[in-house]
């Protein structure tokens, strides 16, 4: 599985999500708590992503987080209102690179995938063939990530919302490959739209900010776990939990 965050607020930082907290992301990557069976670290690549007036600018790599010189510094230095990232432990046989790591982007879309599609990629397979062929040609990655980011980003393409999108890529993933772990984030950088799928989530909510991760980062009493097959709707100043089913 992976590990992955999103944070929505007044700057802060990027030292403050990724390295500062006791059980940050940089933590998690290599002493996760709470991986369910689906690996025991997070070594295969890393993505942080922060939004400009311009846009997302995103920091990938295909090496483990904890190995990266450069962005301790970077991390300190750099601050955002809006960020997404993540640390990757990929599934047996898919590949391990730069374009595989979370979080792909598009336009204003930043997307992550935490989980696993069971039987890939047979079982998706008419899924994928809904995709026109020229994203199908141009996937990141040959991952299931990249496809639930390729089918996501289908419906945001055509002015489904945000919600919705998100919400029914995972109702046709999880009906056509049952058991699969479907933990997705989504970001305009206004707004995140989060799911639980068979994996682990929680929210800090504050008055300005709310930050969802797959970890809490430190002992704040604060943190809230998020139950499974909810969706989670979240601006800096509010934040709503819909079962899935309803979404």
């Amino acid at each position: 599985m992976c590990r992955h965050l999103a944070y929505l607020g007044p700057p802060v930082p990027l030292a403050r999500l990724l390295f500062e907290p006791p059980h940050s992301l940089s933590h998690q990557s290599w002493a996760p708590r709470d991986m369910r069976g689906g690996g025991t670290i997070n070594a295969d690549g890393f993505g942080v992503a922060w939004y400009l007036a311009e846009g997302p600018v995103c920091y990938r790599r295909a090496t483990p987080l904890w190995s990266d010189t450069t962005l301790p510094g970077l991390a300190a230095s750099v601050s955002a209102g809006a960020v997404l990232a993540a640390v990757r432990s990929a599934t047996v046989g898919m590949p391990v690179t730069e374009q595989a790591a979370a979080p792909f982007a598009e336009g204003p879309w930043l997307f992550s995938h935490n989980g696993k599609v069971t039987g890939w990629p047979g079982s998706v397979a008419k899924l994928a063939g809904t995709l026109p062929t020229e994203d199908l040609l141009t996937l990141d990655a040959p991952t299931d990530a990249a496809l639930l980011w390729a089918l996501v980003r289908d419906r945001l393409r055509r002015g489904t919302g945000l919600c919705q999108a998100v919400a029914g890529v995972v109702a046709e993933v999880g009906a056509a490959a049952p058991g699969s772990r479907l933990n997705l984030l989504l970001t305009d950088g206004a707004t995140v739209v989060g799911t639980t799928y068979g994996h682990a989530l929680s929210v800090l909510k504050r008055a300005d900010s709310v930050l969802i991760s797959s970890e809490p980062l430190d002992d704040d009493p604060s943190w809230q776990p998020v139950g499974d097959r909810t969706l989670v709707v979240a601006t800096a100043a509010e934040l709503h939990q819909i079962p899935l089913g309803e979404a």
